[in-house]
């Protein structure tokens, strides 16, 4: 079974059963500037979590594609992936735990085809510090879906991982109470760190257990759910958030209860097929262009195995990525795209593939996700452009380096400031950095230092693009006024023009002129221009409405309204649209002023000046003669 025949099941599974199946939000969150990635199933549905109105109702469900950072250096083992999907399905004050369990065991054992032999579950030991019970009724529930197997359920007290490796799995156990650091959440952590005025609840895991995987001591003495062996994994997680902390800092029912599932999707595949290596099994259309491209077979050694598990999957994460709008550069978002393609050019040339090699991939990953994710497939000549940019800028960079490398290595050790230099103004990927250390004896670098500067110089790279995006109107005078309102038509016309790619990455408005940076790769044609100079006056002359209103954030972004990268929005907006109500021309997050009528702008709108700014942000000065 395929993850796309997965997915298929799961929406169409939870559909009949109620629930309005949603589109996943972007991997670059556009409303949470703390965060450079969606890194979960629930990071977008957070907000209704907590209270707000869901626009498509109480029961929801989705496949959302999520980006973690962190596990960039765990790939090429056999469970580590950058980009996953997680199934979801929110209960937001309508079923609990009575539907829940029993929904997804039947999705898990009998839709999937799971043996409920293969099953484990893990559930909350409950806090007495903090009164909070022992989650009596999920066990009750497990024990009963297991009962209908044939498959006599024990319930054992756990406690901690420690408590685990020390006391193992007991003959007839499957059901496990765990302390709150493994089965309770809370945006804040344990019931302990949670301050006044914040949700949580306790949550039931399911694990699935890979019969052929033996325990490896080097984790513990014995294995139980929790083991990092390799023997169980996690598949699914049901959150029941039920409580609230209280000023005093007690605890009390919600008055709505609320469910969260995520479920990993590349996770129950493997489930599904019963193998233990999550590149194989949910790769493996990229492994066979990669096997077609080297020339070398999958598995035939270890040091192969893992350069084509990275390869696989940096160039399909950078190919999702890109395809939502980020493009390779030296901080945010970007720094991770340019890490992702330059990490997969190093290990694809292991492979012996060369130049030109990682681009066509991208029609591999489109005919694969095309149907979940059109996006992918629409733009499929843009991304494969961005990576066949940054690989050659990455070769020249390789060989421009060089030098400056080996006038690093002179003193016969590395200082944790030139590792930084290395990385961060030649290029060098922190790997090649100690790779061709190595070649040359050299063993003294000064990795924890060079980690603390690229903290401290991402977190800058952060608060400085917060304040680089902010841009703005120099005035609110008439003359202003009217370009800005020209300003939306011109983002619009951008997109008709280029694509649907193109966002705004900052502004500013003066009475001589608009300024518009925005995302989109190579220069523009004087054919664009003038298609996109003709689109605007034509608005302008349609005399057009320009129509303020104000409404909750999450129905502005239901109708698609456009809104700045990084930006933080308040509950309520207000959105300016221009045109008809049903179909307007454009739309967008926008405090004004604006004039009423397209009209009003008068004369002729007329490009000034296109230009680059950095790596995939253009720019564009206009005016209206």
């Amino acid at each position: 079974m395929t993850p796309n025949e997965i997915r298929s099941k799961y929406l169409q599974f939870y559909k009949d059963r109620g629930h309005v199946v949603v589109q996943s939000s972007s991997l670059v969150p556009q409303n949470d500037p703390t965060t450079l990635f969606t890194g979960s199933g629930m990071q977008p549905m957070v907000p209704y979590l907590l209270g707000a109105t869901h626009p498509k109702g109480t029961r929801i469900t989705d496949s959302q594609k999520a980006f973690r950072t962190d596990d960039i250096e765990e790939v090429g083992d056999n469970r580590h992936t950058t980009l996953f999907e997680m199934l979801g399905n929110w209960s937001l004050g309508d079923y609990f735990k009575e539907e829940q369990l029993p929904w997804v065991f039947e999705f898990l054992t009998t839709e999937i085809g799971l043996d409920p032999k293969r099953l484990y579950v893990t559930v909350f030991l409950g806090d007495e510090k903090n009164n909070l019970p022992r989650d009596t009724e999920s066990v009750a529930i497990w024990q009963c879906l297991f009962k209908e197997k044939g498959i006599d359920a024990d319930a054992a007290i756990i406690g901690s991982e420690a408590d685990g490796y020390a006391r193992g799995i007991k003959e007839g156990e499957r059901i496990f109470y765990y302390e709150a650091k493994k089965n309770w959440w809370s945006r804040a952590g344990t019931p302990d760190k949670m301050p006044a005025g914040e949700p949580g609840g306790p949550d039931s895991e399911i694990f699935y257990e890979f019969t052929d995987v033996q325990h490896d001591t080097r984790f513990g003495e014995h294995c139980h759910p929790n083991c990092d062996c390799g023997r169980f994994l996690e598949i699914g997680n049901s959150v029941f958030m039920q409580y609230l902390k209280n000023e005093d800092g007690t605890f009390s029912l919600l008055p709505k209860q609320n469910v969260d599932f995520g479920g990993g999707l590349e996770r129950i595949t493997m489930a599904a097929t019963n193998s233990s290596d999550i590149i194989a099994v949910c790769h493996r259309p990229i492994l066979d262009q990669l096997e077609k491209l080297s020339g070398k077979t999958y598995g035939s050694s270890l040091d192969e195995i893992r350069a084509f598990r990275i390869v696989a999957d940096h160039s399909k994460a950078a190919i999702f990525l890109i395809a939502d709008g980020v493009r390779p550069s030296n901080s945010d978002q970007g720094y991770f795209v340019r890490r992702l393609i330059r990490r997969a050019v190093r290990y694809a040339d292991k492979l012996g593939i060369h130049q030109s090699g990682l681009e066509t991939v991208v029609s591999i990953v489109a005919d694969a996700y095309g149907d979940a994710y059109p996006e992918i497939a629409t733009q499929a000549a843009d991304i494969q452009k961005v990576i066949s940019d940054e690989e050659n800028r990455f070769r020249n960079t390789l060989a421009r380096g060089m030098k400056e490398f080996e006038r690093f290595m002179e003193p016969g050790a590395l200082s944790a400031h030139d590792a930084f230099q290395l990385v961060t103004t030649y290029g060098f990927p922190l790997e090649l950095i100690i790779e061709e250390a190595g070649a040359k004896g050299i063993k003294q670098i000064d990795i924890v230092g060079f980690t603390e500067l690229l903290k401290e110089h991402q977190a800058l790279s952060r608060a400085g693009s917060e304040q680089k995006f902010k841009g703005g109107l120099a005035d609110t005078s008439e003359k202003t006024t009217r370009l800005h309102t020209a300003h939306h038509l011109l983002l619009r016309a951008l997109q008709t023009v280029l694509g649907p790619h193109v966002h705004q990455r900052g502004s500013n408005i003066t009475e001589e002129r608009l300024r518009i940076d925005f995302q989109h790769d190579g220069k523009m044609t004087d054919e664009q221009k003038r298609e996109v100079e003709r689109i605007v006056n034509e608005k302008i002359q349609e005399d057009l409405p320009v129509v303020r209103r104000e409404m909750p954030k999450e129905e502005a972004e239901q109708l698609g309204a456009e809104h700045e990268f990084g930006a933080k929005y308040p509950d309520r907006v207000t959105v300016y649209s221009v045109g008809s109500e049903d179909a307007p021309f454009s739309i967008e997050f926008c405090g004004g002023p604006h004039v009423t009528h397209t009209g009003e702008l008068g004369g002729t709108f007329k490009i000034l000046k296109e230009e680059a700014v950095s790596a995939g942000i253009r720019r564009i000065k206009a005016t209206l003669e």
